[in-house]
């Protein structure tokens, strides 16, 4: 994203939390019947962002407040891939969404040495990095960092009963 500018830097940014927020998801889910079942293509039960975050709240895997941030960022994907003008991070609009976001992840306490990091990059062939693309690639690092730390804390949900055609049985249990 450090290469990126306006909508470049959005769509990696969110593309890369969809992957994240996949991967979690995939992590509490018993293994597909094969490796291609396509539950998480386009077009298919959670083929879209807004599907993968709905559930992850559902399931309590994200609190109320990342659920607004990825919210957030979906609508803001939304308004770079669909916009025929050019799109920047500090249009009032895109600036005050992600301002209330930001006052949350702040108090992360990844985002004063990630900040320091980035801080210390050379600037790019595009120039120094600005302020909203820097707070914007913080809020990525930072979701992704926890989205993915959560999936390799996870395991397949095992529901305590089953509903099987004979019956609902214990769920290690063969028979009703």
């Amino acid at each position: 994203m450090l290469e990126e500018r306006g909508r470049g830097a959005v769509l990696v940014g969110v593309a890369r939390v969809d992957a994240a927020l996949e991967t979690m998801l995939q992590a509490v889910m018993a293994p597909g019947p094969s490796k291609g079942d396509g539950l998480f293509q386009p077009e298919r039960p959670l083929g879209s962002l807004g599907a993968k975050v709905a559930l992850a709240h559902r399931l309590g895997l994200i609190d109320d407040a990342v659920e607004h941030a990825l919210g957030v960022l979906r609508r803001l994907r939304n308004a770079f891939a669909h916009s025929a003008e050019s799109a920047s991070l500090t249009d009032d609009t895109h600036r005050m969404r992600l301002e209330a976001v930001y006052l949350e992840v702040r108090a992360n306490p990844l985002w004063g040495p990630l900040e320091a990091v980035l801080a210390a990059q050379p600037p790019s062939a595009h120039g120094p990095l600005d302020a909203a693309l820097r707070d914007y690639i913080l809020l990525i690092t930072i979701l992704v960092a926890f989205l993915e730390a959560t999936a390799k804390q996870l395991k397949p949900v095992k529901p305590p009963v089953v509903m099987r055609f004979a019956g609902i049985t214990k769920a290690n249990d063969s028979q009703p």
